[in-house]
C-alpha cells in the first residue's frame, strides 16, 4: 500500500459556503441560494466553466462566514442547471466532482473565492478492501429494511458500485447523521479509513434504530391498555429507560426529591416524604395508586411548613387602614389595636393565634373587617365558607384510602394563602350541621383551642400541622346557634346594627363614592345628596341592622343617573342635585312604613321592642277581655317561649287582681285575647314579659297605657324584672318611632355604657327592677303613688290560693 498522494496543482474557484448540509463526490442534489455573495459566487462560476467549490459552515447561523468560520476540506462541484426564483433566490442543480482541500480563502463584495487542492484517495489491499465494501453493502441492505425511508430500489445501484470511494461517498450521503459526523467522513482521504468510520455510523444507526422500534413497540402496547392522552408521557419513559443516567432532563420524582432537599419541614413530615417518593419509585407510573402518592406528596411539598409573612405591627397603620375602609365598630377596631400592642411588646414566636368571632346581623361589616385586619398586619387573607358544612372530613380532610380524597378547608386555605400565619375567616360558623357522616362542630373544637391547634392532624397529610400563628376570625348572625364548648373557644365580639346616624355617615363617605365609580359616573360626573335626602333613602327604603340594601338603593339611583346620562347625551362635568321627588322617581313608592305610635292613651294596648335579625323592632301587644268562661287565646304565631312569658304575666296579674280591685270571679267569667299583630312573623323570647303583664293589667283594670312608652324586660312570678339582650338596638327602634320614654331592666344599666349617645338623646330611660314600677311608669294614672301603695301594701297572693293564704312581698 502506498501512503503518498500524488502531486496535485491548486486551482481556484468561486466559493459557496453551506448551511446544515455536506455535498459529497458524485451527489447530485438541488440547492436554494439566498445570500448575495453566494449569488455572486454562482454567477460567476456559471461564467467561468460551471464549476465552484462547496464548503460547509460550522455554524450555521454566522450570515458572513470567515474562513476560520467553514471547515477545511470541502467538493468541486458542477452547476447542470440554474433558476433564478421570483422572490430573488437562486435554485441551482449541481453534480460533486471531487474533493478538495482549501489552501486560500479570499471573501470580498464580490463574493467568496477560493484556492483549492485536489484531495486524491489513497490506495490499500484490494483484497481487504473487497471484504470491507462487502460487508457495508450488507449492513447497509440490514439499514435499508429497517429504515422505510430509503428506496429498496438503491440496494441494485449499489451492488452495482465496484469502486470502494464512490461507495462510501453515494452510501453516506443516504444516511440520517449529524453534519460533524458527515464531515468526518468528508475528511476520511485514506479509502480505508473512510470505510470503517462508515461502517462504523451505519452500524450506530441501525442500533438507534433498533432502540426507537423497541420504543414504539412498547408505547403502542402500553396506549392500547390505557387512555391515549398518555402517549406523549410513556414515549418519554421508554426513552428514559433505554438511555438510563444519559437524559439530561429531570424526572418527576427527581423534581420531587430536589424540592425535598430545599424544603423547611419537620422531620416528622420529611420522613413521610422520603418513604412516600421512595414508594412511588417501585410504582408503575400507570398505576391508580401512583397518582394517588404523587398527589399526595406534591401537597406535602406546597404546604407552608415553616414560612411565615413578617408582622407589620404598627399600630398607627393599622388605625388608618381600619379607619379608611370601616365607620363605627368602636369594639373591633379597639380589639385588633389591642392584638397590635400586644404583639408589639411579647417575642416571636411566644404569641398565640387568636380567635375572635365577630357576631352580629348580616351587612355590618364582619366579612370586611377581617380582611382589613389581614391588611392592617401585613398578612395573608383566606376566607372559608362553612355555610351548609356538614361532612367532619369537610374539616379534618378525607383519608387517603377514599378515591378522590383531598386535605380539609383549614389545609387548602393555608396552602393557599402561601405562609403558616395568615388570617382565615371562618364565615358563618353558625350555619354548620351535622348529620350521619359526622359532626364538623366538633372537629372544630380542636382547630380553635390555642393549647391544641399547634399539633392539628388532618386525616389526609396524616402529619400533625402547626394552625397555632394562624388568626382565626369567624362570623355568625347568632351565636346561639354555636354549639356551647365551641363558643367557648372564642372571643365574642358583638356587633350591632348601625344606627340612622352611622348608616349616613357610611352611605356619604363609602357607598356613594362607590357607587359613582362603579356605574361609570366617577370622576366626570358628581352627585349631591343632602343629609336629609340620605335619611329619606335610610327610613323608607330599607329596614335592616346593615347597609346591603341601603348600598343596592344608592346603586339604583346611580344606575338611573348614568342611564339619564347616556340617553339625553349630557356633558361631562354636570352636577346632579338631587330632590325628595328625584329619590322617589329613581326608588318608586316608600317602601317602608314606620311604625306608628297611637297619639292618646289606649285600654290593652302596649308598645313593646323586640330584637330580630336586622336590628330592633317596636312591637304592639294587644290585649282584650270578653264576657266568656275564664279562656285565654294567644294569636299572632308566637313560639313557645313567648307563650310561656304570657302565662308568667297572666298569672302575675292574677296574683295581685285583688290589690287591683279585681275579684277572683271575674277571671271565671271573663275570656282573655292576647296577640300580636302582623301574624304571618314568626315572634319569640322571653323579653316581652313586662309588656304583656302591662297590656293585661290594662284590659283588666280598664287603665289606658301611656303610648309615648315602649319597654322590654323578662317576668317571673313573683314580679321580678330579668335582664335583657339587644338593648341598644331595641332603643334604636324606640327612638325611630318616636318613643319618648324606655323601660328596661335595671341589671342592664351596664349596657347603656356602650350605646351611642345620639341613640340615648331625647330618650327617657327608666331601670326598673319591679314590675310595679312599671305599672306606675306606663299606666295613665291619676295618682301614680296612691296606686303604688295598693300594690305594695297588699300581700302577693299565689297563684289559686284563697285569701288566708298569702305570701309575703
Amino acid at each position: 500500500m502506498s501512503d503518498k498522494k500524488s502531486a496535485v496543482v491548486s486551482k481556484a474557484f468561486p466559493l459557496l459556503p453551506l448551511r446544515d448540509v455536506i455535498i459529497f463526490p458524485h451527489m447530485v442534489v438541488p440547492l436554494f441560494v439566498g445570500r448575495e455573495k453566494s449569488i455572486a459566487a454562482l454567477e460567476h462560476a456559471a461564467k467561468n466553466g460551471n464549476e465552484l467549490f462547496l464548503v460547509t459552515q460550522k455554524d450555521a447561523s454566522v450570515l458572513n462566514p470567515e474562513r476560520e468560520d467553514v471547515y477545511d476540506i470541502g467538493t468541486v462541484v458542477s452547476i447542470i442547471q440554474m433558476l433564478r426564483l421570483p422572490d430573488n433566490t437562486v435554485k441551482v442543480l449541481i453534480e460533486g466532482k471531487y474533493r478538495a482541500t482549501i489552501d486560500t480563502f479570499e471573501c470580498n463584495d464580490g463574493g467568496y473565492k477560493a484556492t483549492v487542492a485536489k484531495c486524491e484517495d489513497l490506495t490499500m489491499d484490494m483484497v481487504k478492501l473487497e471484504a470491507v465494501m462487502r460487508s457495508i453493502k450488507s449492513v447497509f441492505e440490514n439499514y435499508v429494511k429497517i429504515n422505510k425511508r430509503i428506496p429498496p430500489e438503491l440496494l441494485m445501484s449499489i451492488n452495482s458500485i465496484n469502486d470502494p470511494s464512490r461507495l462510501a461517498d453515494i452510501i453516506v450521503a443516504h444516511l440520517t447523521m449529524k453534519i460533524p459526523q458527515k464531515q468526518e467522513i468528508l475528511d476520511a482521504v485514506d479509502v480505508e479509513k473512510r470505510l470503517e468510520i462508515l461502517l462504523e455510523k451505519m452500524q450506530g444507526e441501525i442500533e438507534i434504530i433498533n432502540v426507537e422500534k423497541r420504543i414504539r413497540t412498547r408505547v403502542k402496547t402500553q396506549m392500547e391498555k390505557s387512555q391515549k392522552e398518555y402517549y406523549l408521557n410513556e414515549q418519554m419513559n421508554a426513552i428514559q429507560k433505554e438511555l438510563g443516567n444519559r437524559d439530561d432532563g429531570k424526572s418527576e420524582i427527581q423534581e420531587f426529591e430536589d424540592k425535598l432537599k430545599d424544603k423547611s419541614m419537620p422531620d416528622e413530615a420529611r420522613k413521610k416524604v422520603e418513604k412516600e417518593i421512595k414508594k412511588l419509585k417501585s410504582m408503575s407510573p400507570m398505576s391508580a395508586e401512583s397518582a394517588v402518592v404523587r398527589n399526595y406528596i406534591d401537597w406535602m411539598l406546597g404546604l407552608p411548613w415553616n414560612e411565615n409573612t413578617t408582622d407589620d405591627n404598627s399600630v398607627i397603620r393599622a388605625k388608618e387602614v381600619l379607619e379608611k375602609d370601616h365607620y363605627g365598630l368602636e369594639d373591633v377596631k379597639e380589639r385588633i389595636i389591642e392584638y397590635l400592642a400586644v404583639r408589639s411588646l411579647v417575642k416571636e414566636g411566644e404569641g398565640k393565634g387568636t380567635i375572635l368571632c365577630l357576631a352580629g346581623p348580616p351587612g355590618v361589616g364582619k366579612t370586611s373587617i377581617a380582611r382589613s385586619l389581614a391588611e392592617s398586619l401585613n398578612r395573608k387573607f383566606v376566607r372559608i365558607s362553612l355555610g351548609g358544612v356538614r361532612d367532619e372530613a369537610e374539616i379534618r380532610g378525607h383519608r387517603r384510602t377514599y378515591v378522590g380524597a383531598m386535605p380539609g378547608k383549614l389545609i387548602q386555605a393555608v396552602k393557599k394563602a402561601g405562609s403558616s400565619n395568615p388570617v382565615i375567616l371562618l364565615d358563618e360558623i353558625d350555619k354548620m350541621s351535622s348529620d350521619f357522616r359526622g359532626d364538623p362542630s366538633s372537629a372544630m373544637l380542636e382547630v380553635l383551642d390555642p393549647e391544641q391547634n399547634k399539633t392539628f392532624s388532618d386525616h389526609y397529610i396524616e402529619v400533625e400541622y402547626d394552625l397555632s400563628q394562624v388568626m382565626f376570625v369567624m362570623t355568625a348572625n347568632d351565636i346561639g346557634q354555636i354549639p356551647g364548648p365551641l363558643r367557648d373557644r372564642m372571643e365574642i365580639i358583638h356587633i350591632a346594627g348601625y344606627t340612622p346616624f352611622e348608616k349616613l355617615q357610611i352611605a356619604k363617605k363609602y357607598l356613594l363614592p362607590k357607587s359613582m365609580k362603579v356605574n361609570g359616573l366617577s370622576p366626570d360626573y358628581d352627585i349631591k345628596m343632602t343629609d336629609k335626602q340620605f335619611t329619606q333613602v335610610i327610613m323608607s327604603y330599607t329596614k335592616e341592622a346593615g347597609v346591603r340594601s341601603l348600598e343596592r338603593q344608592v346603586n339604583t339611583i346611580a344606575r338611573k343617573i348614568a342611564t339619564d346620562v347616556v340617553t339625553e347625551n349630557i356633558k361631562k362635568g354636570t352636577e346632579f342635585k338631587l330632590t325628595e321627588k328625584m329619590i322617589e322617581k329613581f326608588l318608586g313608592p316608600e317602601k317602608w312604613d314606620r311604625t306608628e305610635i297611637e297619639e292618646r292613651p289606649q285600654v290593652g294596648l302596649v308598645n313593646g321592642l323586640a330584637w330580630t335579625s336586622v336590628g330592633g323592632e317596636l312591637l304592639n301587644i294587644e290585649v282584650v277581655s270578653v264576657p266568656g268562661n275564664g279562656r285565654l287565646d294567644i294569636t299572632g304565631k308566637l313560639g313557645d317561649v313567648m307563650q310561656e312569658s304570657a302565662k308568667a304575666a297572666l298569672s302575675y296579674v292574677r296574683s295581685i287582681s285583688t290589690r287591683l280591685g279585681i275579684g277572683p270571679e271575674w277571671f271565671s267569667k271573663n275570656d282573655i285575647h292576647i296577640h300580636v299583630p302582623e301574624g304571618a312573623t314568626p315572634k319569640d323570647g322571653p323579653s316581652a314579659g313586662i309588656t304583656l303583664a302591662t297590656a293585661l293589667t290594662s284590659a283588666i283594670t280598664g287603665i289606658a297605657v301611656k303610648q309615648s312608652v315602649a319597654m322590654t324586660g323578662e317576668i317571673t312570678l313573683r314580679g321580678r324584672v330579668l335582664p335583657i339582650g339587644g338593648l341598644k338596638e331595641k332603643m334604636l327602634a324606640a327612638k325611630q318611632a318616636g318613643i319618648k320614654t324606655v323601660i328596661f331592666p335595671d341589671k342592664n344599666k351596664k349596657d347603656l355604657l356602650k350605646i351611642p349617645s345620639e341613640i340615648k338623646s331625647g330618650l327617657e330611660l327608666h331601670p326598673v327592677k319591679e314590675v310595679e314600677d312599671v305599672l306606675k311608669l306606663a299606666l295613665e294614672l291619676s295618682n301614680p303613688e296612691e296606686f303604688l301603695k295598693v300594690v305594695s301594701g297588699a300581700s302577693l297572693k299565689v297563684v289559686g290560693s284563697d285569701s288566708d293564704n298569702q305570701v309575703p312581698n
